[in-house]
């Protein structure tokens, strides 16, 4: 019985550190500026009044459960929840209470949502980029190659 049991937990061990993987460099914590990722990450800034906002815990804890998809589209997840501070972020984005905002690499903010969203809708909009969809591109030819 031992024996079938540790393959098992192994395998669990296994995806859990591949997900915690995933998701180490995806949140970042503390200050922020948008030009630190220009061409290099898809920011998706989440910004609350508190960190208790009902809200944005959903928000958060949608996107921790499916770090995956958003590892893979170059996401960055940033957080706001002090709006009395005049953080680079809120200057730069100007939020009013709760809200998401996904930049693409090239700077632009590509979606400004009042509401949390779940991965797979964030994923559908980050694909229909016009630089994403060069990515899809790029690595069919080099898998293809």
């Amino acid at each position: 019985m031992k024996t079938r049991i540790r393959p098992l937990l192994a395998a669990l061990a296994l995806a859990i550190s591949a997900t915690a993987a995933a998701a180490d460099g995806l949140f970042q914590e503390g200050p922020a500026e948008l030009s630190d990722f220009l061409w290099l990450k898809r920011p998706v800034v989440v910004f609350a009044d508190t960190p208790e906002d009902p809200r944005f815990v959903l928000q958060m804890d949608m996107l921790r459960a499916r770090p995956d998809p958003l590892a893979e589209r170059d996401v960055v997840v940033l957080t706001d929840t002090d709006p009395g501070t005049t953080s680079a972020l809120r200057k730069a984005l100007r939020p009013r209470g709760f809200s998401v905002v996904l930049i693409g690499k090239d700077g632009r903010v590509e979606l400004r949502k009042p509401a949390p969203w779940d991965v797979r809708e964030l994923t559908r909009v980050i694909d229909k980029l016009p630089l994403r969809q060069q990515e899809i591109r790029d690595a069919r030819k080099d898998g293809a190659g």
